[in-house]
């Protein structure tokens, strides 16, 4: 019975189009579950908040050259659009990123490779690995090898770029009043899930789920915006 070899790091490294030292590599790519139980060595968390940085600089620099007269507001919009969770995932699905995460057996057995949450934090951590490695010009590269598609749709998706504020402004316009969430949680620490409902005028009109409070209040929005424009039609 034959056993698929795992991918390794170097695999990731010329799919990547970067050339990165195998331990920075490893490092960027180990989840806490992994490290816990590994005795608690260093985790990627730290190379992520710094990619997050890096991420946000080189998406912000795109936009406000591509996009001279859009008000910051809107560019604000377009960024959390692209630098978004769900959209860093799917980069990440691109990449087959989940195949090569480090992870506990807890995480594992729960689809931790295929998690918005992981698949996110482990992209920005390669940046942070990359702009380490090679400074900023060459992680600006990488970063718009990364984004570029995301950048170009951000222009497109109007109210998609940031439901909870289309939600409040679609309810002031009808005098709905300001939006109320509520949000529960279930789940232990690494697989917590989150329920968000959203309220116009004391009545739940939108539900939401994920891994992230702020997601599952997006997912909510959306849906509310979506009963706004049914009720207009």
């Amino acid at each position: 019975m034959s056993v698929t070899a795992r991918p390794t790091p170097a695999q990731l490294a010329e799919a990547l189009g970067v050339e990165l030292d195998p331990d920075i590599l490893v490092l960027a790519l180990t989840h806490r579950s992994f490290a816990h139980e590994a005795g608690g060595i260093p985790t990627n968390e730290r190379l992520e908040f710094l990619g997050d940085s890096v991420l946000g600089l080189v998406a912000t620099e795109a936009l406000y050259r591509r996009f001279p007269d859009l008000p910051e507001g809107e560019l604000a919009k377009m960024r959390s659009a692209v630098v978004s969770q769900r959209a860093l995932a799917e980069v990440a699905r691109t990449l087959d990123l989940g195949s090569y995460i480090l992870l506990g057996k807890g995480e594992t057995r729960t689809g931790g490779a295929d998690k918005d949450s992981i698949l996110s934090d482990t992209v920005e951590a390669i940046i942070g690995a990359v702009y380490l490695s090679h400074g900023l010009e060459v992680a600006r590269t990488f970063v718009h090898s990364l984004v570029d598609p995301l950048l170009k749709t951000a222009a497109g998706l109007g109210a998609g770029l940031d439901w909870k504020t289309s939600l409040q402004e679609a309810a002031a316009e009808r005098s709905l009043g300001v939006p109320q969430y509520e949000s529960s949680a279930e789940g232990p620490d690494h697989a917590r899930v989150f329920t968000s409902r959203v309220r116009l005028s004391g009545e739940v009109r939108g539900t939401g789920t994920g891994t992230a409070k702020k997601h599952a209040e997006q997912q909510a929005a959306e849906e509310a915006y979506r009963w706004i424009n049914r009720q207009d039609a």
